[in-house]
């Protein structure tokens, strides 16, 4: 049964909004900084204290906006379902899918994962590292960031096809002396009524997924490994805003962590140069993702009820 609670006033949105705000921009500063200055000492020298000191400043950086989604965001209720053949573990080593529906998204895996997992890195768009500090700390961090290319640059330039998968294979294979999760938004773009039409997605609440970067991560790092986990993010009441979210007008998030089993075949094809393989990779994530809209569908059923 969804909750019924009263609106807050304008005033009360007003200081809740500031008190927030100036809690996450001093704490963005206050950790953000640091790691760019240690981020730039790696240009001399590579330094596996620099990386673990950067790791452990990010997991300072989120246990802080976790407290605040706790203390002053209490009125939010978290239903957070974790499959019993899912062992989680802070030193393990996890490549992760989701479901992409917010801005907001990154921060429940975030206030999921901090005590249960490694630190989060995720598949994020090249424009990102412009973001002031939180951008460039991203870079250092070791988040793949991808170049988005259109078809016309492709097709003047050949080689630009290829680029991101250097980059990514890099940023990959850089994770590998640490534990990592590595998250994946398989749809590439958050979801809406109007991308979802526009696909003419089979899914009932998910768009198409790419296979693409999920296939590298794999190719790369799939035999080191402990688990595939999938999550699956719900938000009962709608899909909510940035803004909305850190206002505490989100009644319920719900979060459903699964772990999926990898085909031995995987780890012996080629996503980009074998057509056969591509075909079959495709289709078995296309049935993973009608698994996920079949629970997604199952757990807002639950909470309408």
């Amino acid at each position: 049964m969804l909750s019924q609670r009263k609106k807050p006033s304008l005033l009360q949105k007003l200081t809740r909004g500031l008190a927030v705000g100036s809690v996450i921009t001093g704490n963005t500063v206050a950790h953000g900084v640091p790691i760019l200055t240690l981020g730039l000492t790696k240009l001399f020298k590579q330094s596996p204290k620099v990386d673990e000191t950067n790791v452990n400043l990010a997991n300072n950086w989120i246990s802080v906006n976790n407290w605040v989604i706790d203390r002053v965001l209490a009125d939010t209720r978290w239903d957070i379902q974790i499959d019993p053949e899912l062992e989680l573990k802070q030193d393990g080593r996890y490549i992760m899918s989701c479901n992409h529906q917010s801005w907001v998204d990154t921060t429940v895996n975030q206030y999921v994962g901090r005590s249960r997992m490694p630190l989060t890195r995720f598949f994020t768009k090249w424009e990102l590292i412009f973001i002031p500090v939180a951008g460039q700390a991203f870079k250092i961090l070791g988040f793949p960031m991808m170049k988005r290319h259109t078809k016309s640059q492709i097709a003047k330039n050949p080689e630009l096809k290829h680029q991101d998968i250097v980059e990514a294979r890099k940023s990959c294979e850089q994770l590998l002396s640490q534990p990592f999760t590595l998250l994946n938004f398989i749809e590439g773009t958050r979801f809406t009524p109007e991308k979802h039409k526009q696909q003419k997605s089979p899914y009932q609440h998910l768009l198409r997924p790419k296979a693409g970067g999920l296939a590298l991560a794999l190719s790369i790092l799939g035999h080191q490994v402990d688990a595939l986990v999938d999550m699956t993010i719900v938000y009962p009441d709608g899909i909510p805003g940035y803004g909305e979210f850190w206002l505490g007008e989100v009644p319920r998030v719900v979060v459903h962590l699964r772990k999926i089993e990898i085909p031995a075949w995987i780890f012996e094809g080629n996503y980009e140069e074998d057509r056969e393989f591509r075909a079959k990779f495709c289709q078995w994530l296309s049935q993973r993702w009608q698994e996920k809209d079949a629970l997604i569908a199952d757990i807002k059923a639950q909470y309408q009820s």
